[in-house]
């Protein structure tokens, strides 16, 4: 499939043509000097801007979603996150042993948890918010967030009940046996889980008050809106400030890094975003990544360009958004992120390798001038991603992504 979207040049339309003709006479392996490449991918990810990087890194790298297609087996998410573990150790050892051969490596983890280094379960952000996560989809279904209130009465009686949570947080966190299981574990060398990542504040939102019940709550009661963004804000960095006692972090300690999973951001119009989601990325910046060097991440694999101008206040380190946003685009508002993107993730599941490598041309050659660009998909890596066409980046990166000779 050549798919003339994605070329933006007759040059690039030749270096599409000839990486593929010189892949189908190499027996439909991208001709590619292994170790050469990971050499060089070592130093580029250490820093995606640095001045004197070889080449662009790959962030693309093939993950346990793609071992059933590789390994014409049937797609189970359940059965391999979930129910058992010894196939999924088996499944992935096989998994590697045909990426070694592939791109070099082997790429997926092996060996199993040690179950004495488990900590026990500690309160997530939807418990205080009275949320179930469930399982939902068998086999290739994933975790969801259920609603706890469906109405804008009940939600104002659930942050009644969550702000009376938020005044003895640390007993409703945590377990039982959580000290002689803290000292337990610290024994062994294992230190307190942080808490440094969460699902978005409108995807989070959307979550327990539903999609549409949110966005009109913009509406239909603005002051209930601000109010359901405040609490949820001060929820966070509740949370995360009873994980930093524990592990005996000062404020100052804790600084270094935050990020987002926040796909629902699309949903919101830049007045709702500005009235919902901003007062947070502002108050949990500024307690987690107030320093320039400091990590501020967000993921939202959906159309949110609309966004990038007000996103562009809290100076994001890095970005992982969707395939209709570019690289050019995303750089404008965000000048100083490391773009994980914009390769489309069908384009790569469904093995389109003339589009693979055009789109490859094309963020590099948007991003060269400035560098910052981690060439991965703007979104997730899925099933039918394969390991023939993560060594066709890896090619593409090899022959027309360098920087250095």
């Amino acid at each position: 499939m050549t798919g003339a979207y994605a070329i933006s040049s007759a040059e690039n339309r030749s270096k599409v043509d000839a990486l593929l003709a010189d892949t189908k006479t190499n027996n439909g392996r991208a001709p590619l000097d292994i170790e050469a490449f990971w050499e060089d991918q070592a130093v580029a990810r250490k820093d995606p801007f640095g001045a004197d990087i070889p080449q662009a890194p790959l962030g693309a790298i093939c993950n346990w979603e793609c071992i059933f297609d590789e390994l014409g087996i049937e797609q189970d998410w359940q059965r391999f996150q979930l129910n058992d573990r010894a196939w999924a150790l088996d499944v992935s050892r096989r998994y590697n042993d045909l990426s070694e051969k592939i791109v070099g490596r082997r790429l997926l983890q092996e060996t199993p948890k040690n179950p004495e280094h488990q900590w026990p379960d500690v309160k997530q952000l939807n418990d205080i918010f009275e949320s179930e996560n469930v399982w939902e989809g068998g086999k290739t279904g994933s975790w969801w967030l259920k609603p706890s209130a469906h109405t804008a009465e009940e939600l104002s009686a659930l942050l009644d009940r969550v702000e009376v949570r938020l005044e003895s947080l640390r007993e409703f966190m945590l377990p039982e046996n959580w000290e002689s299981e803290k000292q337990r574990l610290l024994g062994l060398g294992q230190r307190v889980p942080l808490y440094r990542h969460q699902r978005g504040p409108c995807t989070f939102a959307c979550s327990i008050f539903g999609a549409e019940p949110t966005l009109l709550l913009a509406y239909d009661d603005p002051d209930l809106f601000a109010r359901f963004s405040d609490v949820l804000g001060r929820a966070i960095l509740a949370r995360a400030r009873v994980l930093d006692d524990e592990a005996g972090l000062t404020p100052e300690q804790a600084q270094g890094r935050w990020s987002w999973a926040d796909d629902n951001c699309c949903l919101f119009t830049p007045d709702m975003y500005e009235a919902f989601a901003m007062p947070i990325h502002r108050t949990v910046f500024a307690v987690y990544a107030p320093a320039p060097e400091h990590s501020r991440y967000q993921h939202s694999d959906s159309d949110m360009a609309h966004l990038l101008p007000l996103l562009s206040e809290v100076d994001l380190t890095g970005t992982n958004f969707g395939p209709t946003l570019t690289v050019a685009e995303i750089r404008r508002h965000c000048p100083h992120a490391v773009i994980q993107g914009q390769l489309a993730p069908f384009t790569y599941s469904r093995n389109e390798e003339a589009n693979m490598v055009a789109e490859f041309l094309r963020d590099f050659d948007q991003a060269r001038p400035q560098r910052g660009l981690n060439f991965a998909t703007a979104g997730s890596i899925n099933n039918g991603s394969r390991l023939t066409g993560m060594r066709l980046l890896m090619a593409a990166i090899q022959r027309y992504g360098r920087y250095q000779p």
